[in-house]
């Protein structure tokens, strides 16, 4: 027994116990309930906003009231006893105002829009329309339903659909990640050790996040990037965990000092632990090349708590591991001298694969290119009243309205003429009253509305866009639907890309080779296609979700790639281990052997926790967890087992070119 070792574990540990109640007690733990940002500052509709703060309550949030009754039309008398409403329930907010009167939009539905502190977000939002809402129906006549939406209803919405989704999303991880700790090590303790570790790093990673946001600005922690950040600090720290914990089971029977068989697997596993860490990581950073402000948020949040996980799974891992010791194993105590030598089914499919590698590779590539197929014939768009998976009082309420959300025009004050000229040349278009002009009489905003029985908004925002005078600016809803997604489909050009070469590089600099990472990435990249083709029909075809939100498909590459990979580094390298010994081909086999096990528990755990990102409330959440989950399974057990012993076995020595298979000889043991 190695007591110096022990009282180095327990510093270790009660260092890192202090520092995290330290982080509670000096950071607040406040939890992230605003949208993804998804206008990049170059598009029109952000511009727009900045230029409404210079125009009369153009720092306000504007809130729509819908009156309707589904018992016949509205009555003059109706509309005449609806007028004190608005005014009633902005008296219910401080800071509110009310606006406009009720204005009959068809039969049986009337609307009025009051306005909101432009300051207010999250829960400041949410606490407000709640007000507002429980005002206007004590107000409302009878026979009249009352709701709000607009902006502020769905900011509103948005935020009471995260309010404690991240602690049930936190929660269900826990649980998903305990079972499938306790399936795979089949023991009532050791799965304690991981599951501890790992949850206080994922608590360390969200408040240090959440602080450096607050204090920096540099991005924003929405409930979105506070949700995948979580999911990935808990499939990473115990993914760690298992390549540590298995490394170190197998070289328990070696040696009856425990610490040795410690220190030997924690230096076998480093490479490919901080290879791991950081090819994700690296991954993460070109998120910052992104115009969207929510990719780039997420870049940086994810990449934050990554390496917390990492920096917990290095040293407080393995010093909670050494102060239980070889008991933490029990009931099956791995003994000294007690190794088996019993074949595992993963040796003999991948041995299997060795007799008709080129036949098995086919059919392998023919399948998966086929289940990236499943893709076709679905919309890739989402509307933002499509985006939520629970109930939206504001979704509910706009679909009552026929015209569509205002839509501004802002235009230099010599050129609204001509742009109001336009605007009433347009089918379907109505001004709202005249043109406001901002404080200093430069610019003039031109505010109407659309009838949708006659064309769309997004069409009319492109029609004024065309033919206004160079210039003029186009906000509102249907402008930011149109910017927004002119954005992703921007950064998922440029991103993409650099994600491949990102990867391509760790696996160039860690396999120290040129012919593998390509063939490895390819690899990847078929299975990638894959997995979105089959995880899209899955979305719209067996959950109905009404199409695949356009988003969804960067995150699921970025993930399956970077994840993906590693996976591909811990085999490689304990086929590199295996190499000097038996060669390419039969190292790969017996690696493939080896760590069979604990690639298919860490692919299952970490396919379960993004699973679990179906407990927040938007569909693309549950999107990217329904593909980046699927895909990850498909890796591990296709992938994995069986197309890279194919290439291995077709490719043999050529696979480590430039180096010649014996620069691999090295010893892990000490």
């Amino acid at each position: 027994m190695n007591l110096s070792a022990k009282r180095t574990s327990w510093l270790v540990i009660a260092v890192f116990v202090l520092g995290v109640g330290a982080l509670f007690s000096l950071v607040s733990g406040s939890e992230s309930s605003s949208a993804p940002q998804q206008l990049s500052a170059d598009s029109q509709s952000y511009q727009a906003t900045e230029l409404a703060k210079g125009f009369p309550g153009g720092d306000t949030l504007p809130a729509i009231l819908v009156f309707h009754s589904d018992r016949g039309p509205l009555s003059p008398e109706q509309i005449g006893a609806l007028q004190s409403v608005p005014i009633q329930a902005a008296s219910a907010v401080d800071g509110a105002q009310a606006v406009s009167p009720v204005i009959p939009v068809n039969d049986s539905t009337a609307q009025a829009t009051l306005t909101l502190p432009g300051e207010l977000s999250g829960f400041g939002v949410s606490d407000a329309v709640k007000a507002l809402r429980t005002s206007i129906n004590d107000a409302a006549i009878p026979g009249v339903d009352a709701y709000v939406t607009g902006p502020a209803g769905f900011a509103a919405d948005t935020a009471a659909a995260f309010d404690g989704a991240n602690f049930a999303l936190l929660g269900v991880t826990a649980l998903v990640v305990a079972v499938l700790l306790i399936a795979t090590y089949r023991s009532p303790i050791l799965w304690l050790v991981p599951l501890a570790v790992t949850v206080l790093a994922d608590r360390a990673a969200a408040l240090v996040t959440g602080s450096i946001s607050e204090a920096t600005g540099w991005f924003t922690s929405d409930g979105s990037t506070a949700g995948i950040t979580s999911v990935l600090v808990f499939g990473a720290g115990t993914n760690y965990a298992l390549l540590l914990v298995s490394r170190y089971r197998e070289e328990l029977p070696t040696t009856v000092d425990s610490h040795h068989a410690l220190h030997c697997a924690w230096r076998a596993t480093l490479p490919a632990i901080i290879s791991s860490n950081l090819t994700v990581v690296l991954a993460l950073q070109t998120l910052w090349f992104a115009s969207v402000p929510a990719f780039r948020s997420l870049g940086a949040s994810a990449s934050i708590g990554l390496l917390i996980a990492l920096l917990f799974a290095l040293p407080l891992l393995p010093a909670a591991l050494n102060v239980c010791g070889r008991g933490l194993f029990w009931p099956k105590v791995p003994r000294v001298g007690h190794t088996s030598n019993r074949i595992s089914n993963f040796e003999r499919v991948a041995r299997g694969v060795n007799k008709r590698p080129r036949q098995v590779l086919a059919a392998l590539t023919i399948l998966l290119l086929g289940l990236g197929f499943g893709i076709s014939g679905t919309r890739i768009d989402l509307e933002p009243e499509e985006q939520f998976r629970t109930t939206s009082e504001a979704v509910d309420a706009a679909a009552l309205l026929d015209s569509s959300s205002p839509i501004d025009v802002y235009a230099p004050t010599d050129d609204m003429p001509a742009t109001l000229d336009v605007i009433r040349g347009m089918l379907g278009a109505q001004l709202l009253g005249e043109p406001v002009p901002n404080a200093d009489g430069t610019w003039e905003k031109a505010t109407l509305t659309v009838d949708t029985a006659d064309t769309t908004p997004t069409a009319t925002v492109e029609d004024i866009r065309d033919n206004a005078p160079r210039g003029v600016i186009v906000g509102g809803q249907a402008a930011q639907i149109i910017d927004a997604k002119a954005g992703t489909l921007h950064d998922m050009k440029v991103i993409i890309p650099l994600i491949f070469l990102a990867v391509l590089l760790v696996l160039v600099v860690v396999l120290r080779a040129l012919v593998a990472p390509v063939i490895l990435l390819l690899a990847a990249a078929l299975s990638t296609w894959a997995a979105i083709g089959t995880g899209t029909f899955i979305s719209t075809h067996i959950f109905g979700f009404p199409g695949m939100d356009l988003s969804a498909p960067l995150y699921s590459i970025l993930f399956l790639i970077a994840l993906g990979i590693d996976y591909t580094v811990f085999l490689v390298l304990r086929a590199q281990e295996e190499t000097h010994e038996y060669g390419t081909t039969e190292g790969m086999i017996r690696a493939v052997g080896v760590t069979g096990g604990v690639i298919t528990s860490a692919g299952i755990v970490l396919a379960a926790v993004f699973a679990a990102l179906g407990v927040l409330p938007l569909i693309t959440l549950t999107q990217v967890g329904i593909l980046v989950g699927f895909g990850i399974v498909l890796d591990t057990f296709v992938v994995r087992t069986l197309v890279i012993p194919a290439l291995f076995a077709i490719l043999g020595d050529a696979m480590w070119w430039p180096h010649r298979q014996q620069e691999y000889c090295f010893t892990i043991r000490t």
